[in-house]
């Protein structure tokens, strides 16, 4: 019986989905939108988005259910595609994982700026001091043990979900039809625009389809930890409950996004919550509720923050330490300590984010750089993950599941190409020094680097490098 009660239970992995998408984009996201979609687009977007990332739970479902014995979404492409692709997806999302960790200390120190004007706009000295003391006391909670952790992440879930609920129903109830569509598509801004009525400064958002190309990557970012069950499959008490919590997560995240960011477009116009300060959705508020609705966001936004960074710091060295056990990484990484924790994955995923947060202080916007840098990082691992659904599906000659696997893949790889090419061109500098980790793994193991996994980190080099040069010479601007 005993035996039974361990590990994390159905609620936790939801929690786990939950807790690791809704971070800070959530909160941010209805002025990012309005900064390049009218209404009708931004609702488009959220469709093919949904579609998309609907097709990329099935197949994590799908893969969970008909291969239980792989743990860890990394997994997928070992198994599917070699140790290198192995090695390309878990290093892929371990990036991903501590970049993000990296924006939500942004957003939480602009957050902080609504009380204290010191810490705006969020990548200030002080706000760097502040956000390292948070992130090593989060390193050292899941030290102490990470299924502890992700009981606590359960619970800020439900804090959070209930703040957003909050904010959802003031803005039905406040909701105006003729706010909502008084400029629909966003043909009014662009005639403004073309008859030089806007400020200098003042872009028109330009075709449907522009809008819509525009909003993809903003929207990509905020189901970054969809695949938090997964990479926590280890751990669950029931594998079949893994996919479950990938679903009903998906469902109740899609739920929550498009009520929270698209809804207050009939409170204000898109035009005016585009002119607000990130977080928009703490300013909305406060115009909502006079005097008390932008200190409630904000602490909701703290709560959210904090709950999503103490998932991404879990999720990261819980990988690694698995990566290790399949020898593509030393030995070292997958140590556990007297409380089940990965210790020196832990600590590396620390300095690694220590150092990444020094170099937002010459980021024009650091919260744009990194949750951008995150989410084409996680794409790698994703469509990994995707593509592994389309091989397994075509060998076993499941139609539908190999139709669900090339959806999947199609709009990540798409969603990347249209708008984060060069954060992929960036996101390569990040895999070179993890070609040096895989090569003393695999020698460890008593194996060189075979002529193919060369040419790929030659490939990948030169394409680090080729971004260096770009960000030089003002070609990539961060």
């Amino acid at each position: 019986m005993d035996e039974k009660k361990k590990g994390i239970a159905l609620f936790g992995l939801i929690g786990m989905v939950i807790s690791s998408c809704i971070g800070s984009g959530v909160f941010a996201i209805t002025g990012q939108l309005a900064q390049v979609a009218s209404p009708g687009a931004a609702l488009i977007a959220w469709g093919i988005v949904g579609v998309g990332f609907m097709m990329l739970a099935l197949s994590l479902a799908n893969l969970g259910a008909k291969r239980p014995d792989l743990h860890g979404i990394f997994q997928y492409a070992e198994e599917g595609f070699g140790p290198f692709a192995g090695f390309l997806s878990g290093w892929g999302y371990w990036l991903s994982a501590w970049l993000g960790n990296v924006a939500f200390a942004t957003m939480m120190m602009s957050t902080l700026g609504y009380f204290f004007p010191a810490f705006l706009p969020g990548n200030t000295i002080p706000c760097i001091l502040v956000a390292s003391i948070i992130m090593w006391l989060l390193t050292l909670l899941v030290i102490r043990g990470v299924e502890s952790a992700s009981l606590l992440n359960a619970i800020v879930m439900v804090c959070k979900v209930a703040a957003i609920a909050v904010f959802v129903l003031f803005t039905l109830f406040l909701f105006n039809a003729n706010v909502f569509t008084a400029d629909f598509w966003g043909t009014l801004q662009n005639n403004m625009a073309a008859m030089g009525e806007l400020g200098p400064d003042t872009l028109a958002l330009g075709s449907v389809g522009e809008q819509v190309k525009n909003c993809l990557i903003i929207l990509m970012w905020t189901f970054v930890g969809i695949e938090g069950a997964t990479v926590m499959s280890s751990r669950a008490r029931k594998k079949s409950d893994v996919g479950k919590a990938t679903i009903i997560g998906l469902v109740c995240l899609l739920l929550i996004y498009i009520c929270a960011s698209v809804l207050p477009y009939g409170y204000l116009s898109y035009t005016e919550i585009a002119a607000m300060n990130y977080p928009a959705m703490l300013y909305v508020f406060d115009a909502m509720a006079p005097g008390w609705g932008g200190a409630f966001i904000s602490i909701a936004i703290i709560i959210s923050v904090l709950g999503s960074w103490l998932s991404f710091t879990i999720l990261p060295a819980e990988t690694t330490s698995d990566m290790a056990k399949r020898n593509l990484l030393p030995a070292s990484w997958g140590k556990m300590n007297a409380k089940n924790a990965p210790q020196f994955s832990l600590l590396i995923v620390g300095a690694c984010t220590q150092i990444f947060m020094l170099t937002l202080i010459f980021s024009a916007d650091a919260y744009n750089f990194a949750f951008s840098l995150c989410t084409v990082a996680i794409v790698i691992t994703w469509s990994m993950a995707a593509a592994f659904q389309v091989k397994y599906s075509a060998q076993n000659r499941q139609m539908g599941q190999l139709v669900i696997g090339i959806i999947a893949v199609a709009f990540q790889v798409i969603g990347v190409l249209f708008n984060g090419w060069s954060f992929l061109l960036l996101t390569c500098v990040g895999y070179v020094p993890g070609f040096f980790v895989y090569a003393k793994a695999r020698k460890d193991e008593g194996k060189g680097l075979t002529k193919a996994e060369k040419i790929g980190m030659g490939v990948i080099t030169a394409a680090a490098v080729l971004s260096l040069v770009m960000l030089a010479t003002g070609l990539i601007v961060i």
